[in-house]
């Protein structure tokens, strides 16, 4: 019987990987904070160490670790404690990643299992502002992936990331907390923000259903030949500025600002 691992179990995607795993066969370990079958602080080495133990009561080897443990916040770069926002982005988005793969690598490389990583569009396309925490920990984590995966070759041991787009979760209700914070908190943005909302809104609208995310992490972690990466319904407007040009992009964005 296959087994997997998944953080951020109690989230959008993450449940929606563990229901997918789960219908065709897999013996899943849930974890999160709370809310799934084994508590588990990505940010916390003894935590993570603590779950590895739970786990090995059950299973000596894993087949995939799927990594959707994630945070979001709306910030400005240069207003309000952007430092420690970003810093903590980066302990849950990136570093909880790290640690998480690096504790159960052991019981990855015996069957040689699989290490899915969830990035986000975010991690490749133009960074856009107001977005800047969240867009710094997920290149970050498109680094170390493709790092990783490189690295991995010789051992048989298959990296392989999901980009995703807007997806409905508790995050599109976080992303809006963080727009209303930011709106009434800035010295400096208001109006560019008020020219923005527009667009925000219409990209949360579209939002998908997480179970396509279930259903692709499945073919990542079954099929023979996995894609390196997996994009699934990504902003069909970012998608568009990475064929505009820098300076012209940066002057729509000047001319918003005025």
């Amino acid at each position: 019987m296959k087994c997997a691992l998944i953080t951020g179990a109690a989230g959008g995607l993450g449940g929606a990987c563990v229901r997918a795993l789960t219908a065709v066969g897999w013996t899943v370990f849930a974890a999160d904070l709370d809310g799934a079958a084994i508590t588990m602080d990505v940010t916390n080495q003894d935590s993570i160490d603590a779950a590895k133990q739970v786990i090995k009561q059950t299973t000596n080897t894993l087949d995939a670790v799927i990594n959707f443990a994630g945070v979001h916040t709306m910030g400005s770069m240069i207003e309000g404690d952007i430092a420690q926002a970003i810093e903590k982005l980066l302990a849950v988005n990136l570093m909880g990643m790290v640690r998480v793969n690096r504790t159960f690598f052991d019981m990855l490389e015996p069957g040689r299992g699989r290490i899915i990583n969830c990035s986000s569009e975010c991690g490749y396309l133009k960074a856009q502002p107001f977005n800047g925490p969240y867009t710094v920990s997920k290149y970050a984590v498109e680094a170390y992936s493709d790092s990783l995966h490189r690295e991995l070759l010789g051992l048989g041991i298959k990296v392989i990331k999901i980009q995703p787009g807007s997806f409905k979760t508790n995050m599109l209700a976080t992303t809006l907390a963080g727009y209303d914070q930011l709106f009434a908190t800035t010295e400096h943005h208001k109006k560019t923000l008020t020219t923005m909302q527009p667009l925000m809104t219409r990209e949360l609208q579209h939002a998908n259903d997480p179970t396509l995310i279930g259903k692709v992490v499945c073919r990542a972690a079954t099929c023979r030949w996995p894609r390196n990466n997996y994009r699934v319904r990504n902003s069909g407007l970012l998608r568009l500025l990475q064929f505009v040009p820098n300076p012209i992009l940066d002057a729509a964005y000047k001319a918003m600002m005025k």
